[in-house]
């Protein structure tokens, strides 16, 4: 991406297999292939393979057929059991990557190389911040339903994300979100306690800060909506904005700092890091 650009990423719904929009994974049909050359090179079939690697012969077709997308250590292990020389193991990074919607994936590429990462939320919880549960039913809500593969593979992909709490030099994370969204009991109220719980757990963390905007707030510079402000280490900042399996990824100087100044603003009128951990543990009690 050049600076001073809008990148507009998104695609319309195809009548095929995939409901959400997403017309088919390249890297792993290709990976898939390769897999699949180098087995029969290595005269196995599923089922020996499978037992070998601790997977299921229906596992291993998956990964053939490009269906189903590995994680790093099958990559690996997959690679020395078939002597493949470092051939499958080139594919991984592109692998990961695939494993997010095609128009999530320049985002997902920006926030692992983020050093300050804030983002605002009107309507559910940042999937940086969710759980299993949470992020398993709110897949499950998407009209068009997805399938099961896509909804455990985003499932996976989601979680993996969380990578960026535990890594060094830790990079300063803040999450301002609407009332409604810790009241909203998507998945039901033992999903929203499991996730309020995680809220606590992640608030504590000493580079990460959640607030809350109350509902009774007269001023709030968030009426436009939802927003990630991404800074990487060269300082360069980007500005990502997600709705109907659509997004922007805004690069223009202009555009990003007067997003960066309105964060900030959305942040002063919210409640403070702490007394939005007390409200949290406040609502608990009331679940």
């Amino acid at each position: 991406m050049t600076q001073d650009e809008t990148v507009a990423v998104g695609t319309d719904a195809p009548s095929g297999t995939r409901p959400d929009g997403e017309q088919g994974n390249g890297v792993a049909v290709a990976f898939g292939r390769q897999l699949k050359l180098l087995r029969v090179r290595a005269g196995l079939d599923r089922a020996e393979f499978g037992q070998r690697m601790g997977y299921a012969a229906q596992s291993v077709a998956s990964f053939e057929q490009g269906r189903r997308i590995p994680q790093p250590a099958f990559v690996d292990k997959a690679d020395r059991l078939l002597e493949a020389g470092g051939l499958l193991v080139a594919l991984k990074e592109e692998l990961a990557r695939s494993q997010y919607p095609a128009f999530f994936r320049d985002m997902a590429r920006l926030e692992a190389e983020a050093v300050e990462l804030c983002a605002y939320d009107t309507h559910m919880i940042k999937g940086l911040l969710q759980t299993e549960e949470y992020t398993r039913a709110v897949l499950a809500m998407r009209r068009p339903l997805l399938d099961e593969e896509t909804i455990e593979q985003r499932v996976a992909a989601r979680l993996a994300r969380q990578e960026i709490f535990s890594r060094w030099p830790a990079p300063l994370i803040s999450f301002v979100m609407e009332e409604p969204i810790l009241r909203r009991p998507l998945g039901g109220k033992d999903v929203l306690r499991g996730q309020l719980e995680r809220l606590l757990h992640f608030g504590r963390f000493r580079n990460v800060e959640i607030q809350m905007m109350p509902l009774d707030r007269d001023d709030n510079a968030g009426v436009d909506g939802a927003f990630t402000v991404v800074t990487r280490r060269d300082g360069e900042k980007f500005v990502y904005m997600e709705a109907q399996g659509r997004s922007n990824l805004l690069t223009d100087r202009d555009e990003t700092r007067l997003a960066a100044a309105r964060y900030g603003i959305i942040r002063s009128q919210a409640l403070s890091p702490g007394e939005t951990l007390r409200f949290i543990e406040k609502l608990l009690g009331e679940l």
